[in-house]
């Protein structure tokens, strides 16, 4: 049986006929993180207990207890999810030293579902970045190619699926940060409707920005994980009712007759032309299977990217006052009086890009500067919202590039945050608007580096996105592609 192939689904489905046990598994894929991850720098921490927990879900498997078709299947989780016990350090020095007495909701979910967690994944430094090189423990790298980013800030997650270190992983969404890196890595992500998934125990970057959702092989994956993780959480009030993705109906959907839109604005300038040809290929692909396309005006984009740098950097100041070196995470080891403990634990915690973020978050809420900066982003941010609901009084999906280039080299972007903030263009705006959207694998530019189509649906239509896409990767190879960099290994 060839592990390297299989999805997280047909392994599931296999534990499930005792073709291989859950164990067995659980050490192909620590054999996997062994030979893989010197090189690519996908996790943080690898658990100690992932074979006695393979053996309780085998166990539970064989006594009924658990019949999720994902049950036995090696993951990773995100290193910004609690987990009670295990280090979640947000890729930061802040949080090198803590372990949570809790576990996230969603983890809590994934795990009632027989999940076999393998450990925490790297990503940018408390998601603050589209490249995971911002980590305190260092970049991870694209597997597709050593030398490029595999983006952020769910850079681990995407690149640890690529590789094939684990089946499927749990990321998270603030303006894009499981669709980039999925693009960027040749693998499917989703970020569900806001609100769809707990974001209890997600330790905070922007509160009315971020979202949890599954990065996996493909559609069918994604769509099994989104049924076990969407549901409604007292525990967070921004949590709604839901259905949740329906699995069956993604593995049986059909593009005939939708109607998907492309914004022309999506297409202008700073928009790599190889980049533009595959994203239309696969518009006519779709358009081959019975989609209707065609392609509307959408000049809202323009404002997407400083609505969304103003209201996630507000959000985030508020959100990182918490760690002063007082309660829990990092503190100085010198300081004069309370002042100056707040100052160099801040100092020394914090990377770059977070006070970066910090700064520019506090002065867009001072006195002077809120109604000219943040009340205005407030402002865009419903125009954009209301832009998607006319748009999809007309369309069932809308299709555009999930990124404007393919992977930057390592070390591209990191001294120019203006052109890496330009980056999000077409993802921020989902995040702003709370709506579900998915990267999908479609092609390759001549560099040998994979391009992401991204379906947007209207609110909790995760089913529909999935549905397109599954339909879509039944008749492309894209997503079973291998990259490159595990045949030189």
């Amino acid at each position: 049986m060839n592990l390297e192939t299989m999805t997280a689904l047909q392994l599931g489905a296999a534990i499930r006929k005792g073709e291989i046990s859950a164990v067995e598994a659980a050490k192909f894929s620590l054999g996997q993180i062994e030979q893989y991850d010197k090189k690519f720098s996908c996790f943080v921490t690898v658990q100690d207990d992932v074979l006695a927990r393979a053996e309780e879900v085998q166990k539970k498997i064989s006594s009924g207890e658990y019949t999720s078709p994902l049950a036995g299947v090696p993951m990773g989780i995100k290193d910004n999810m609690c987990q009670k016990g295990i280090q979640t350090s947000c890729g930061s020095r802040m949080l090198s030293n803590f372990k949570p007495t809790y576990s996230a909701t969603a983890v809590e979910e994934i795990m009632k579902a027989g999940a076999v967690p393998l450990g925490k994944l790297n990503m940018d430094e408390f998601a603050m970045g589209s490249t995971s090189e911002t980590s305190f423990f260092g970049a991870t790298k694209n597997p597709w190619n050593v030398n490029c980013v595999p983006g952020g800030s769910s850079g681990g997650s995407a690149a640890a699926v690529a590789a094939g270190e684990c089946f499927y992983a749990l990321g998270s969404d603030t303006g894009g940060s499981i669709r980039q890196p999925a693009s960027f890595c040749g693998v499917t992500g989703i970020k569900p409707t806001y609100g769809s998934v707990s974001r209890f125990g997600l330790v905070a970057y922007a509160s009315s920005l971020d979202q949890i959702g599954p990065i996996a092989h493909n559609a069918a994956d994604c769509a099994a994980v989104l049924a076990e993780i969407m549901k409604q959480d007292r525990k967070d009030n921004t949590s709604v009712a839901t259905k949740g993705a329906d699995l069956q109906a993604v593995l049986n959907a059909d593009v005939k007759g939708m109607k998907i839109g492309i914004p022309t604005d999506f297409f202008g300038e700073g928009l790599d032309r190889e980049v533009a040809a595959t994203i239309e290929a696969a518009a006519k692909q779709l358009e081959s299977m019975g989609a209707t396309v065609e392609k509307f005006d959408m000049p809202i984009v323009k404002y997407a990217i400083p609505a969304y740098y103003i209201i996630a950097s507000a959000e985030a100041s508020s959100n990182l006052s918490r760690y002063d070196g007082i309660k829990y995470g990092y503190r100085a080891d010198d300081f004069e009086d309370l002042l100056d403990l707040y100052t160099k634990s801040r100092s020394e915690g914090f990377g770059m890009e977070v006070k970066r973020r910090i700064m520019l978050g506090c002065f867009v809420l001072s006195s002077g500067y809120y109604d000219a900066y943040y009340r205005k982003a407030l402002q865009a941010k419903a125009l954009i919202k209301g832009a998607f609901d006319k748009a999809f009084e007309k369309y069932d999906l809308i299709l555009g590039p999930v990124a404007p280039t393919t992977a930057l080299k390592i070390g591209e972007n990191l001294s120019d945050p203006l052109k890496m903030y330009l980056g999000d263009i077409y993802t921020v705006m989902m995040n702003l608007a709370g709506l579900p959207a998915a990267s999908v694998p479609c092609g390759f530019d001549s560099k040998g580096m994979p391009v992401g189509m991204h379906l947007i649906g209207n609110y909790f239509d995760e089913t529909k996105i999935l549905g397109a896409a599954h339909a879509y990767q039944q008749v492309t190879d894209w997503h079973k592609r291998k990259p490159t960099e595990l045949e030189n290994m």
